[in-house]
């Protein structure tokens, strides 16, 4: 069985890290190239306008193989320059794929997201969390810096204070911590976590397709370039988005004030 799983819905792709019985663990051989092939497929298929991404089982992911890390195995043996290669093409490589899906993606976090997983669920543009949910990066807690990148996620999403007070303790939040701190945008019951994560995903899918994309891409830009850089970005895309049939269809249903109907032309 896969260790990543892809359903698609009309516009929402659902994708579903695969390891219930070990808590979803990431980073193992060969995950790499699954989450990579993924973010390609997704990437590549027009009709997909949101992705769900969650766990399967009663974890979002636990992050990275601590048993493995004690019995200095996978991609824990070896010399540090052994390692520091596995990162690079195993772990870099799952938060790159994830970071680089072009369409809006929900994380629906259904249990514990902890060190790497907690940075996964970051990398997506929304969470949603079970009132089961708890988060943490509690990399240091294991003797460990945070290596997939989280010293630069975490901070973007909950602030730097609030990301040092996690990385510098190694504590663990409940949902509604993470509601109040907004790691997370609405806490929901277990039971309708999908429901309602379902619910969000179809009312971003009503929206053009490619001004929807590129959206995306100019808030993700916004996070490391200057404000004049944003604004000719801003005037360039839409440019494009002001000749699209799209867009004369959505000031067409504006006028009409009915739904639009998108064809991502």
């Amino acid at each position: 069985m896969s260790a990543l799983l892809l359903e698609k819905n009309g516009a929402v792709a659902t994708l579903t890290i695969n390891r219930p019985d070990s808590r979803n663990p990431l980073g193992e051989e060969g995950d790499g190239d699954l989450f990579a092939n993924m973010a390609a497929e997704i990437n590549a298929d027009r009709a997909i306008r949101c992705v769900i991404l969650t766990g399967a089982g009663k974890a979002f992911s636990a992050g990275g193989n601590v048993k493995a890390m004690r019995e200095r195995a996978g991609a824990f043996a070896g010399t540090g320059v052994h390692i520091r290669e596995r990162y690079r093409n195993g772990i870099h490589r799952i938060v790159r794929a994830l970071w680089g899906i072009e369409v809006p993606m929900v994380a629906a976090v259904n249990g514990p997201a902890i060190g790497l997983g907690n940075d996964v669920a970051c990398l997506a543009d929304l969470r949603i969390a079970a009132d089961t949910a708890i988060f943490g990066a509690t990399f240091l807690r294991i003797g460990l810096v945070p290596g997939d990148g989280g010293a630069w996620i975490l901070p973007r999403t909950i602030g730097h204070a609030r990301a040092a007070e996690l990385f510098f303790t190694g504590d663990t939040i409940d949902a509604q911590t993470a509601l109040s701190w907004g790691l997370v945008s609405r806490v929901v019951p277990a039971a309708s976590l999908m429901d309602e994560a379902r619910a969000l995903a179809e009312r971003i899918v009503r929206q053009p397709p490619d001004v929807l994309r590129m959206t995306k891409r100019m808030m993700r830009e916004g996070q490391g370039v200057s404000f004049d850089t944003i604004l000719e970005m801003s005037a360039a895309l839409q440019s494009l988005a002001h000749v699209t049939e799209d867009h004369h269809e959505a000031v067409a249903a504006f006028f009409e004030k009915r739904p639009g109907v998108y064809k991502g032309q």
